[in-house]
């Protein structure tokens, strides 16, 4: 099964009982920014990758959904 990266981003904001809002202040973008990630319309950058892996203290291969695990960081 292959995990794309909004999703992994969805599932970890639903985790931690966050709003797009509260991610996106979080991470320095837009409500709109998020939820164009969630949805698949778009892919952060790298650097944005990075930011969110630190965030929920995961690492970058578990967003990029390369593991099953999020081997925290």
């Amino acid at each position: 099964m292959i995990i794309k990266v909004g999703e992994r981003i969805t599932e970890l904001r639903n985790k931690y009982n966050l709003t797009q809002h509260a991610l996106a202040k979080e991470l320095g973008v837009s409500r709109s920014s998020v939820n164009a990630w969630e949805m698949g319309i778009s892919t952060p950058s790298v650097e944005r990758i990075v930011d969110i892996a630190q965030y929920f203290h995961v690492s970058v291969d578990y967003i990029l959904g390369k593991l099953k695990e999020k081997h925290v960081i």
